[in-house]
């Protein structure tokens, strides 16, 4: 048995231009994925990465440009029929009849499905059964989540999308829902995750990807991505006085206080280090010193800013 349960080969997603004349814009360009059964797949992405666009060709919902993609071994889009079944999506909104009730929008749905889980049974399980009986309008955003949970879950899928699940939520009812995808992921079910919340990835995910400006910059365990970032050293001297020789890279800014330093580093030990051993043998300050290890987050924000997380600290931006 294939142990890739989602296959992604050289995916393009080209949008017409409003203008006539205008260049097409391809939002996804040659994206090369792999999603294995029964793990947690996290994608994140900057704003405009493209993430989007290449979730609703996975799920189905649009065609792809050019390439290949296949879910349970079938083009989602082309063959949605042997696809739609076994696949559950949690889109950021679902657009449901507001003056449904709660209770009537879940048995609406499950009717649509070949084998549903009892309603009553699902909201009970995201923790909305107290809720069944009130118009869906009157829910409370993250309610409204809770309830678009529940009906991703309803066909007993074999993947599940979850797009930005917890956004909305108070911390108890985010530690529900993911207590809720944790025993899905312990019954075999595969999970791919859009979210901008970090560290929810770096704690859930087996694996995550990393997208900007259309293509994937990195991919990995968290654990691996996080270590290709540099760790960064922070801080800021009244005087102008040249720093000592480091192992990782310094850009300085002025400030009002003076010249602010912020050292890339993977030596981040030995280099913080010198520097405590220099501000003490010159009798100087570093103000607002601030260290922190390399992390998924250091890795995000260098993708952010232009770069990609590298061992290579010349590729890294100034």
């Amino acid at each position: 048995m294939d142990s890739n349960i989602i296959t992604i080969d050289g995916l393009r997603r080209r949008y017409r231009p409003s203008t006539p004349g205008a260049p097409a814009f391809e939002a996804v360009r040659g994206v090369d994925l792999r999603v294995r059964r029964g793990e947690l797949f996290a994608l994140l992405g900057t704003n405009g990465a493209g993430k989007t666009s290449l979730m609703e060709v996975v799920e189905g919902i649009a065609p792809a440009t050019d390439g290949h993609v296949r879910v349970l071994g079938h083009d989602p889009y082309a063959a949605r029929a042997k696809v739609r079944p076994h696949i559950g999506i949690m889109l950021q909104e679902a657009g449901f009849p507001s003056d449904l009730r709660v209770v009537e929008m879940a048995r609406t749905w499950a009717a649509t499905l070949p084998a549903p889980m009892p309603p009553e049974d699902v909201l009970a399980a995201v923790g909305l059964a107290h809720r069944a009986g009130v118009a869906v309008k009157s829910l409370s955003g993250g309610e409204r989540r809770r309830l678009d949970l529940a009906l991703a879950i309803m066909g007993r899928p074999q993947v599940l999308f979850l797009d930005e699940p917890t956004t909305g939520l108070d911390p108890e009812s985010r530690r529900d829902a993911w207590d809720l995808v944790r025993s899905m992921l312990a019954d075999g079910v595969t999970v791919v995750l859009t979210t901008h919340y970090l560290e929810e990835a770096e704690d859930l995910a087996d694996r995550i990807a990393i997208m900007h400006e259309g293509v994937v910059v990195a991919e990995g365990t968290p654990a691996e991505i996080g270590a290709d970032a540099p760790a960064t050293i922070s801080f800021t001297l009244a005087t102008g006085q040249p720093l000592p020789p480091l192992h990782g890279r310094d850009s300085a800014s002025e400030s009002a206080r003076g010249v602010r330093h912020l050292i890339r580093t993977q030596r981040l030990e030995a280099d913080l280090r010198i520097l405590l051993d220099w501000s003490q043998a010159q009798d100087v300050t570093l103000d607002g010193l601030d260290a922190r290890a390399a992390s998924l987050e250091q890795a995000f924000l260098t993708i952010a800013a232009g770069g990609r997380p590298t061992h290579d600290l010349s590729e890294v931006p100034a």
